[in-house]
């Protein structure tokens, strides 16, 4: 079985708090007619802390698209090698074990990937297959997931690297001024994460099964303006109601394996703003206490978009992790609107594992 192991995480040391974000917006949009509902919207976010790659000082300025995505690639290149050390630490594994780099980022451009960076400069196999994930948004840490997942079903004794680097402060536009963005402006963090699934081995999440589950007709929701400045973040204000039709997709989705997504033992999903969290409470009946993970990450580090997941996923980890073949659920949120969900069980190696329901359909009797 494929496991997903302890994910390495990692924060920009600029930090910005609540308060200074509420009164640089105040300062900022003086004259803004819808001033004091953007105010209560980041206030009510929960988000304490988020950490940048800059100053807030050099954040506030648009040096030009040209610019700020050479500086997202020098920060890339400076910050993610000893991430990734982590996490195949974590693994109990070496660079030159790893088949398949995942490279998720939706907040900068680098052509050939970060993969090939990876590959050339940390000493990664020649044969790594690389998987660059650029255009799923908050979603693209579990599609990355899932994708490592059906990897290593095709080839069983395959690992995986994750990489998320997401540097959101870089897509800061300061002419862009609807109520959504100016909550954009509060709402996102920068943060990198890595992680490594495990054809054979580990400790961690087990992975089951995988799926993926598109809300029609929600294309323009959550998107991106691509424009001579740079990425311009679009958000509805529908967005934050979108439980209501991704929940029961992931009740669905569990439904034909006899799990009851109201009855796992774990949930580490991505938290994109505290409605997100509130509404899947209610929707399937669980206590608050059961996401305290995902909150935990949305008040220290903000939104930072596919990272989150690892985020929370590390806190589990922090925490004890869960009881050997406890059932949990992780799931990613973003554009499209697109869900990611993966189920897994808790796996303590060197425990006897009970076999999946997928293994239980089809072992010999």
């Amino acid at each position: 079985m494929a496991t997903l192991c302890r994910p390495a995480i990692a924060v920009p040391e600029h930090v910005i708090t609540r308060d200074e974000t509420l009164e640089l917006a105040r300062t900022l949009h003086a004259g803004h007619p819808q001033l004091d509902l953007a105010l209560r919207l980041i206030g009510n976010t929960g988000v304490q802390t988020r950490h940048l790659v800059q100053p807030i000082e050099e954040t506030l300025k648009h040096p030009g698209f040209t610019a700020r995505n050479a500086l997202y690639e020098e920060e890339a290149k400076a910050r993610v090698p000893e991430v990734v050390r982590r996490a195949l630490a974590n693994a109990e594994l070496d660079v030159r074990d790893i088949d398949m780099i995942a490279y998720v980022s939706c907040t900068g451009f680098m052509m050939p990937s970060m993969t090939a960076w990876l590959i050339n400069n940390m000493d990664f196999r020649s044969d790594t297959r690389q998987l660059p994930i650029a255009q799923l948004g908050c979603a693209a840490g579990g599609a990355a997931i899932n994708r490592a997942h059906d990897f290593c079903i095709a080839y069983p004794e395959a690992n995986v690297l994750i990489v998320c680097c997401e540097f959101c402060s870089l897509c800061y536009q300061p002419t862009d001024l609807a109520v959504g963005t100016l909550l954009s402006n509060g709402l996102f963090g920068d943060g990198i994460a890595a992680a490594v699934v495990r054809g054979r081995g580990g400790t961690g999440v087990s992975l089951e099964c995988n799926g993926s589950h598109l809300v029609p007709d929600t294309e323009e929701w959550i998107s991106y303006g691509v424009r001579d400045t740079g990425f311009h973040f679009l958000l509805d204000k529908r967005v934050p109601g979108t439980m209501s039709m991704l929940a029961p997709a992931m009740r669905d989705m569990a439904a034909p394996y006899d799990w009851d997504v109201s009855g796992l033992d774990f949930y580490i999903v991505h938290a994109g703003g505290p409605r997100i969290l509130d509404d899947l409470c209610k929707i399937l009946d669980l206590e608050p206490t059961m996401f305290r993970y995902s909150r935990a990450t949305l008040t220290e580090r903000g939104n930072i978009a596919s990272a989150v997941i690892f985020d929370a996923l590390d806190r589990l980890f922090e925490d004890g992790g869960a009881d050997h073949d406890a059932r949990g659920i992780i799931a990613g949120f973003g554009p499209g609107i697109t869900a990611e969900i993966a189920l897994g069980t808790w796996s303590d190696r060197g425990k006897e594992r009970e076999p999946s329901v997928r293994e239980a359909v089809t072992m010999p009797v």
